[in-house]
């Protein structure tokens, strides 16, 4: 009998002890959590940290010719200074990208975020000092 009550205090001592990390393991995760949404850039944080790409044109792969123009997001003000200086790179590597592609691979909203990704490799491929989080395309006429 007094065996039988070990076994059931050390059981309910063992299921008290694993009650109390799990409390603590959630509260830790939810506080942790907190602090994420705290560190979201702030839409003046994104501008500060963004470049524009001015509006070129260029041949598409065919006859056709497209006019566009972008907003770079990177991840810090440095890493925008440094993106203010290749600005002739990301021309270039837009200009590359662009002359590869149809009108048809550009079409709808799958073809555009296809271009948007694509630039932002290549482009993080070339940055030393942070990093792009985010290609937009501000404007955009293929003729």
């Amino acid at each position: 009998m007094k065996n039988n009550n070990k076994l059931l205090t050390m059981m309910l001592i063992i299921l008290v002890s694993l009650t109390l990390v799990g409390v603590v393991a959630i509260l830790l995760y939810f506080q942790f959590n907190k602090g994420e949404e705290a560190n979201e850039p702030t839409i003046d944080e994104i501008v500060e940290s963004s470049v524009d790409i001015q509006e070129i044109t260029t041949n598409l792969a065919g006859d056709k010719f497209i006019r566009i123009s972008m907003k770079v997001q990177t991840d810090s003000t440095k890493a925008a200074e440094e993106l203010t200086k290749r600005d002739f790179q990301v021309k270039n590597i837009l200009i590359t990208e662009l002359s590869e592609m149809s009108p048809e691979d550009l079409e709808g909203k799958q073809g555009k975020l296809t271009l948007e990704s694509s630039l932002k490799t290549k482009i993080n491929e070339l940055m030393n000092e942070g990093e792009v989080q985010q290609v937009y395309i501000t404007s955009y006429i293929i003729q």
